[in-house]
């Protein structure tokens, strides 16, 4: 079967998109042509039970990926995300906080409260699912009280939580990273390396640079423009539509989120915090803070059992929508990877080219792998092992050539529909999935245009 072949499945994708604007389906129609496609690969030839064998594959695909613990993880911890999410609002918690900020004189405009969204992104750099989560939570009701869209504040938090932890690197993302430099031999520590990245990793950067004069000069372009004049959000209702009580049936939960999910990375990590595992951090404290929360409405003697049992459920099922997309993109990522896309799309810059160049050929293949699998940290599994050979054999410089590769991978999952990490940051703020996408795209490729120049600068320069 030709190369070129596996780019198939994600062309699919994106055409669904564009013509139907649904993400369930062409996510499922991608799917299903990875698996005709790996169905061929194997030489079963194409009869007459190729529909049949190949959605057979399709649904066996989606069950494997729930076998993998991470994965499973992943969409228990989206699904309780929902339950929690419900719970402090029907409490009035969001409504008493939000209450309480502008009391306080925190966040008593809409700057402030995008400053706020910003600094609790940055401080929650342990683990970027966490970030979104935690930044998402704590400003929804901010975001409604002072008419800002939602689909702004999904743009915060999505374009603030990956490069800070791709900056910062104390965290889960430098000990991934870290793992795959270490059987290379690079003429300086892979931790030295991974350090000089930080002042090149141009599209962090210049995100977070975007993102801060977005912030304080309160001014958006493009289609955010437009959901800015609609106020669009996920829901019927917003937060502070539900009468303030106190704000610690908020505060608490969110703080237990937040500190059991440093408590929990020391404890799977053995003490170590890099070494941790996000994913059953993440879905340890979640379910912690839903039981606090829990706890909290029940001796309040305000709500019944079954009450918070019916809430809880009802939250849940407002991001059933959400939970089957990442599904489906967890098990679209397994089918590419099975069917060598990304591999197809690093061979190309494998090739015999201009040195200069190689910097910003590896930014260009991360951006395209990352958009087409929606997953960075996929990304850099691919090209790692591809650039670090490169700085080995060519005298590259290792710095640059990784924070290349780290740049794209982080440029094509925020462009990406089907990025675990998108749909996530749509979770926690509340925005339709194809509104963020389309909000969003603006502001990444312009900072991914700046970044692509950077790199070709700097390979003229450093090479």
């Amino acid at each position: 079967m030709a190369d070129w072949l596996t780019l198939i499945p994600a062309l699919v994708a994106i055409v669904v998109v564009l013509w139907r604007k649904e993400v369930i389906l062409a996510l499922l129609l991608s799917l299903c042509s990875a698996e005709l496609l790996i169905f061929l690969q194997a030489g079963q030839g194409a009869g007459a039970g190729l529909l049949l064998d190949g959605g057979i594959q399709t649904l066996e695909r989606i069950v494997a990926v729930t076998k993998d613990g991470d994965n499973a993880r992943i969409l228990m911890f989206s699904l309780l995300v929902g339950g929690l999410l419900a719970y402090m609002r029907d409490s009035g918690g969001v409504s008493a906080t939000v209450k309480l900020l502008v009391d306080k004189g925190i966040a008593k405009s809409g700057r402030q409260a995008g400053l706020l969204t910003f600094f609790i992104s940055s401080v929650t750099f342990i683990e970027s699912n966490l970030s979104s989560l935690t930044a998402g939570i704590s400003s929804r009701g901010l975001f409604d009280k002072f008419k800002m869209s939602r689909a702004r504040l999904a743009y915060i938090i999505d374009s603030t939580s990956a490069p800070i932890c791709i900056i910062i690197l104390l965290n889960g993302w430098g000990a991934y990273i870290l793992g795959l430099l270490s059987t290379y031999s690079l003429g300086e520590s892979p931790v030295s390396v991974l350090i000089g990245t930080i002042p090149l990793n141009f599209y962090a950067l210049f995100t977070l640079t975007v993102v801060l004069y977005t912030i304080i000069s309160g001014k958006v372009y493009g289609p955010m423009r437009k959901a800015e004049q609609e106020l669009h959000t996920l829901a019927a209702h917003t937060e502070i539509d539900v009468p303030p009580s106190k704000a610690s049936f908020m505060l608490v939960p969110l703080f237990t989120l937040v500190a059991s999910m440093i408590g929990f990375m020391l404890m799977t990590g053995n003490g170590r915090l890099v070494g941790g595992s996000g994913s059953q951090s993440v879905l340890y404290a979640t379910t912690l803070a839903c039981l606090v929360a829990y706890s909290m409405m029940l001796f309040s003697k305000r709500f019944k059992h079954q009450q918070l049992v019916d809430i809880g459920f009802k939250g849940m099922s407002e991001l059933l929508p959400l939970v089957t997309i990442v599904l489906l993109s967890l098990a679209l990522g397994s089918s590419l990877k099975l069917l060598g896309t990304g591999t197809f799309i690093a061979s190309i810059v494998n090739d015999s080219l201009p040195l200069v160049l190689i910097p910003a050929l590896l930014f260009l293949a991360g951006a395209l792998i990352s958009f087409t699998t929606g997953t960075s940290w996929g990304t850099f599994a691919i090209l790692i092992p591809i650039g670090m050979p490169m700085v080995e054999l060519l005298g590259l410089p290792p710095s640059l050539v990784l924070a290349a590769i780290l740049s794209g991978g982080v440029f094509g999952d925020h462009c990406s529909p089907i990025s675990d990490s998108t749909a996530v940051s749509s979770v926690a703020s509340g925005c339709d999935l194809l509104e963020h996408v389309k909000t969003q795209l603006p502001y990444a490729l312009f900072c991914g245009v700046l970044a692509l120049l950077a790199f070709l600068t700097a390979g003229v320069l450093m090479i």
